[in-house]
C-alpha cells in the first residue's frame, strides 16, 4: 500500500493471479497516492481507491484515526474476501482491525488486537520496536510468511524476478501465480525521435532513504552527456506516472538506486543498472547491477561501467550480423 515500487511488482501480479482464479468476482484494489494511478493503468476495470498523498498521517494516533475510518469503508462494502499483503504497520492494523470485526480477512495482520495495542499505547507500555519491526508486529495466514524474515537471497537456487517472486510464490504460496506487471503504454515521441540519434538514459538516484540514494547523479549525468548520451530524470512525483512510463518505454537504460523506479522501468521492457550501495543485487534481479560496496561509487567509474554495457551490446550485434 505504501511503496510504489510493491504496488507495481507485487500488486500487480497478484491482482492479476486472483482475477484469473476468481474470473467472475468484482474486485477493488486499497492503495496509496501514485499506486492507485498505477493499478488504473495495469488494470483499468478495477475498482481502485485509498489514501491521498496528504491523507497517511506520520503521528501514530492520526493515523490509527485514519484507517479505522479505512475499515468503516470496507465494512460498508461487504466484501466476500478479504487480502492483505502488505507488510507495513498500518495496513497489517487495518486488517487487524477487520479480522476482528468479523470481516472475511487473510493474509497479514497486526498481532494483537487494536483494544490491546491501544492500552499499550495509553498506560506508555507500547515499545517502539513493536510498531517499526515486522517481526515484533505482524503474523499472517499465509503458512511460509515467516520466510520473509530469513536471508532467502542466500539460497542457491534463486527466483528470476528476484523480491516479488519469492514474496508472492514462496512466502504468500501462489505457486501458479505469473509474474506479470506489465503496463502497455505508448513509447514518448519526443525521446524516441531524439533516440535515432543516441541513446538514451534515465536516472532515478534518489531512494526511500539516505543510505540508498546515489549523492553523485549531477556529476555523473553530465559526464554521460559528455560521452554522447541523452540523459533524463525526474522521479519525483511531478509529471504523471504515464507520462514516466512512456518515457521510460522510450529509454535505453535505467539507472537507478534501489527504489521503485527499477520496478516501473520492467513494466514497460527498460532495462535498469540497479546501483546497490550496501543491497545485495540478488534480492533485486536487476538486468545490471553493481557490485555491494560501503560508500558511493565514483560518477566517472559508474559512467564508464555504463558505457561499456552499450559497447558490449554493439560488440554483441555486430558478431550476430
Amino acid at each position: 500500500m505504501l511503496g510504489l515500487g510493491d504496488v507495481t511488482c507485487i500488486g500487480i501480479p497478484a491482482l492479476r493471479h486472483f482475477k484469473k482464479e476468481f474470473p467472475q468476482a468484482r474486485f477493488s484494489f486499497l492503495t496509496f497516492a501514485a499506486g492507485q494511478e498505477m493499478i488504473r493503468l495495469a488494470e483499468p476495470d478495477t475498482h481502485v481507491w485509498g489514501l491521498e498523498k496528504d491523507q497517511w498521517p506520520e503521528n501514530i494516533i492520526p493515523a490509527m484515526e485514519t484507517f479505522l475510518g479505512l475499515a468503516e469503508q470496507i465494512i460498508a462494502e461487504g466484501y466476500t474476501h478479504i487480502v492483505n499483503l502488505d507488510t507495513w504497520f498500518m495496513p497489517c492494523f487495518l486488517a487487524r482491525f477487520l479480522k476482528d470485526a468479523g470481516e472475511p480477512v487473510t493474509g497479514n495482520t497486526m498481532s494483537v488486537s487494536v483494544q490491546s495495542l491501544i492500552d499499550q499505547f495509553q498506560s506508555q507500555q507500547l515499545k517502539a520496536e513493536y510498531v517499526n519491526d515486522p517481526v515484533s508486529y505482524m503474523q499472517s495466514s499465509f503458512f511460509s510468511m515467516h520466510r520473509w524474515h530469513t536471508p532467502w537471497w542466500q539460497s542457491s537456487l534463486l527466483p528470476d524476478n528476484g523480491y516479488p517472486e519469492f514474496y508472492l510464490r514462496t512466502c504468500c504460496g501462489f505457486d501458479e501465480l505469473e509474474m506479470d506487471w506489465s503496463v502497455d503504454v505508448p513509447a514518448d515521441q519526443r525521446l524516441k525521435k531524439i533516440g535515432k540519434q543516441k541513446k538514451i538514459i534515465a536516472l532515478a538516484p534518489q531512494a526511500r532513504t539516505a543510505e540508498r540514494s546515489y549523492p553523485f547523479a549531477q556529476a555523473l549525468q553530465g559526464i554521460l552527456q559528455d560521452m554522447g548520451y541523452h540523459v533524463w530524470t525526474g522521479f519525483d512525483g511531478k509529471i504523471p506516472l504515464r507520462q514516466t512510463l512512456m518515457q521510460l518505454k522510450a529509454t535505453d537504460l535505467l539507472v537507478t538506486a534501489p527504489s521503485a523506479p527499477q520496478w516501473l522501468a520492467s513494466t514497460v521492457g527498460c532495462p535498469s543498472l540497479v546501483v546497490c550501495g550496501d543491497v545485495d543485487p540478488r534480492t533485486l534481479m536487476p538486468d545490471y547491477a553493481t557490485d555491494p560496496h560501503d560508500g558511493p561509487i565514483p560518477a566517472e567509474q559508474l559512467a564508464e561501467s555504463i558505457h561499456s554495457i552499450f559497447e558490449d551490446e554493439q560488440s554483441e550485434a555486430h558478431q550476430n550480423r
